[in-house]
C-alpha cells in the first residue's frame, strides 16, 4: 500500500533535510510516489510529449550537475549536459572529447518532475527523470557559481519551463 500524501509530507516536516530518495526508501514507496506528494511550489510535472524539446535545449543551458544512482551508488558529473540524437533504440548522448556520455533508454520513461526543494539549506531546483516503476532514472541539477550560487540564468530557464508545464 503506497503512503499517503499526508503521510509523506508528515515524513518532510519531520526530516526538513531529507532527499525524496531517502523518503522513499524509508516509507517503502517509489521515488516518483514521493516526489508527487511534495506541495505544488515544489514540483510540477512536465509533459513527457515534450522530452525531446527538453533534452535537446539542456546542452545550451551551461554546467549543471548530472546524477545517477545505482544500487546505493551515487554517480555525478558536472558540466554541461551534451546533445543527443536517437539511434539503434536510445537517445545517445553526444559529447566532443571529455564529458557525460551515455544511451539513454526512454521508452521506460513516465515522468519528468522539475523540482524545487531545497537543498542543505540552499535554494535547489533539479529537473528529475523517472522510469516505470517510479524509479529515478537520472537527474539534472542548476549549476552553481564558485561561491555556491545557482546561476541565475538557468533559474530563469526552469522557472519558464514550470510555467509551461503548469500552462500545458
Amino acid at each position: 500500500m503506497q503512503p499517503s500524501n499526508d503521510v509523506i509530507r508528515e515524513y518532510f516536516d519531520s526530516h526538513p533535510n531529507a532527499m525524496p530518495s531517502q523518503a522513499a526508501a524509508e516509507l517503502g514507496t517509489s521515488e516518483l510516489v514521493v516526489v508527487s506528494a511534495l506541495p505544488e511550489d515544489q514540483v510540477c510535472l512536465f509533459p513527457l510529449a515534450d522530452k525531446d524539446e527538453l533534452l535537446s535545449c539542456l546542452p545550451h543551458w551551461g554546467p549543471m550537475t548530472t546524477i545517477v544512482s545505482v544500487s546505493g551508488s551515487i554517480f555525478e558529473f558536472k558540466g554541461d549536459f551534451p546533445q543527443g540524437k536517437y539511434a539503434y533504440g536510445y537517445y545517445n548522448l553526444i559529447t566532443q572529447g571529455n564529458g557525460l556520455h551515455g544511451h539513454l533508454s526512454l521508452d521506460g520513461l513516465t515522468a519528468i518532475a522539475l523540482v524545487s526543494r531545497p537543498f542543505r539549506g540552499k535554494e535547489s531546483h533539479s529537473i528529475n527523470f523517472f522510469g516505470s516503476e517510479g524509479e529515478m532514472i537520472f537527474k539534472v541539477y542548476l549549476g552553481r557559481d564558485s561561491n555556491r550560487v545557482l546561476l541565475p540564468e538557468q533559474v530563469t530557464r526552469f522557472n519558464a519551463l514550470k510555467e509551461r508545464a503548469i500552462a500545458a
